[in-house]
């Protein structure tokens, strides 16, 4: 896997930072200006990756959409309990952090992969190979809808509170939260205890939206 280029995912985490922030300002529909809840529906544009607040009825316009220029994105959290990935698998996918998601291009076909850090998502190509191996092994992959859903690792350990490796089949929205938040509060070169407890409650908030 080589890296194709450094991103700080400007559109995708400008869509959200409101709601990183708690900022309640701008929380109406991006397509008819209607008044939204706090929990709310997201749309995609897949050529900028950028992610538009929707209400619930713009949102189904879109629902099944997969060649026009918004798709509806899931709400659907998935936690992976019996996920396969060598600890060989990932280190062979060269990710310097033990976090990352993956999702599959829908126009390119290609499999993209994000790592988050204090400066924004770092994207590299997963080669065809190594995610055709790992979908063998892992079939739920097969469900995993272009752009608008993504397989979260997180291989952070105990050194970080974890219990051991998670894996989730998630909306990219959740994705680029994560990316906002650990950009927002990260301090210094190790990121600092807030940012850690922050990512707890994170991966807690999933396994309990988990379907």
């Amino acid at each position: 896997m080589s890296v194709e280029q450094t991103t700080e995912s400007r559109t995708a985490f400008g869509a959200l930072r409101q709601f990183v922030r708690g900022d309640r300002r701008s929380e109406r529909c991006e397509l008819c200006g209607a008044a939204l809840a706090a929990r709310h529906s997201h749309l995609l544009e897949p050529a900028s990756r950028k992610i538009r607040c929707s209400c619930q009825p713009c949102s189904i316009l879109f629902s099944g959409n997969a060649d026009g220029k918004f798709r509806r994105v899931s709400e659907r959290v998935r936690f992976l309990s019996n996920f396969a990935l060598t600890d060989g698998e990932w280190d062979s996918m060269l990710i310097p952090i033990g976090m990352a998601f993956f999702f599959k291009n829908g126009a390119t076909s290609k499999i993209v992969a994000l790592y988050p850090g204090p400066g924004g998502a770092t994207e590299s190509l997963l080669s065809l190979d190594t995610w055709n191996d790992i979908t063998r092994r892992n079939p739920v992959l097969d469900d995993m809808e272009p752009d608008v859903e993504a397989l979260l690792v997180n291989r952070l350990g105990t050194s970080r509170g974890f219990a051991g490796a998670e894996y989730y089949l998630l909306p990219i929205d959740e994705c680029y939260k994560l990316v906002g938040l650990i950009r927002s509060h990260w301090r210094g070169l190790s990121g600092g205890s807030e940012v850690w407890g922050i990512l707890r409650a994170f991966f807690t908030e999933l396994k309990e939206r988990h379907a």
